[in-house]
């Protein structure tokens, strides 16, 4: 089968013929349709991640068949039992295991669940690992109710998008932010009230004054920014966290916090119950994924670029059979 194989940081992925996997009792080999590349994905090749090993087949996201049988793969494994936090056992697929960016894929039986049947391969399989962390961040962690408000910053990303487009389904007044007009307008188009350029200096003050302040927050980049965030909180408020990519936050309050009873949490993935939770959310709603563009195996490289670049609105989807 071809693969694309991740051997050494910072450098390309290399186009592999690697064996077949054989199935056992307990495993299924699924012959996948697409995939999908995340963040983790490209934080990875740059070594910007745990416990890497190498050569490794990457991607946590994919869908395809298993004997005729149309499915979606649960990336989590190991969870455990306590549905507060993952065990010491917990990983997700892509590493350190062999992941999605290849035509074929060995997982256990248990990680399979049907393809929501509105969906088509490239919709289906951008949404496992989106779709769980955007779900756990929103009702889990945030528990959201209709008609609150809810602020998701850096709209545009996979998980971002989706928390957009699950917020809007679960009749919430959703607000966006993003450093892309483009991809603010977009984002309204979808249903979300309102926005703002979070590189305008007064960006913060611009969506209180639209909505009042927030009743929940969901928010991936930390940084300088996340000040602001608790500024434009509500009384009562939720913050949860399931990312970094701006670095620490500087001058952190703690009166900032406690005058209104906010609370900060964080989050990321989440259990397999969870994950059924959110497979059932979409059906019910009939939510298609968005995505960006979809790539053929043998240039997994550009999709990394495209990545890499922060340039995408919605998924950076690889199809094998294109």
């Amino acid at each position: 089968m071809k693969a694309a194989l991740f051997t050494q940081q910072d450098h390309p992925l290399s186009l592999a013929d690697l064996p077949d996997p054989t199935e056992s009792a307990d495993t299924a080999v699924v012959t996948l349709k697409a995939a999908a590349l995340n963040r983790r994905d490209y934080f990875i090749t740059k070594g910007l991640y745990p416990k890497i090993v190498t050569p490794i087949v990457l991607g946590s996201d994919g869908a395809g068949l298993h004997n005729g049988r149309e499915v979606i793969i649960n990336p989590n494994q190991h969870w455990g039992s306590n549905p507060a936090f993952p065990s010491k056992n917990y990983t997700i697929l892509g590493m350190p295991d062999n992941g999605t960016l290849a035509e074929k894929i060995l997982v256990n039986t248990d990680r399979l669940y049907p393809k929501p049947a509105h969906l088509n391969w490239h919709e289906a399989a951008a949404l496992p690992l989106a779709g769980l962390t955007a779900y756990r961040a929103l009702f889990t962690k945030g528990g959201l109710k209709k008609d609150q408000k809810v602020l998701i910053t850096g709209v545009g990303g996979g998980v971002a998008l989706t928390a957009m487009q699950f917020a809007v389904a679960a009749g919430a007044v959703v607000y966006v932010t993003s450093g892309s007009v483009e991809k603010l307008d977009k984002a309204m188009a979808m249903g979300a009230a309102g926005g703002a350029d979070y590189r305008e200096e007064s960006w913060h003050e611009s969506l209180k004054a639209k909505s009042g302040g927030f009743d929940l927050i969901i928010d991936s980049a930390g940084g300088p920014g996340f000040n602001q965030l608790i500024k434009i909180a509500g009384p009562g408020a939720r913050i949860v966290t399931y990312g970094g990519t701006l670095g620490a936050v500087p001058k952190f309050l703690p009166q900032s916090i406690f005058w209104k009873q906010i609370t900060i949490c964080g989050t990321s993935m989440g259990t397999d119950e969870e994950f059924l939770e959110m497979l059932n959310f979409v059906t019910l709603h009939q939510i298609h994924p968005v995505i960006d563009r979809a790539f053929p195996l043998s240039r997994v490289n550009e999709a990394f670029q495209r990545l890499e670049q922060s340039d995408q609105f919605g998924k950076i989807i690889i199809d094998p059979a294109l």
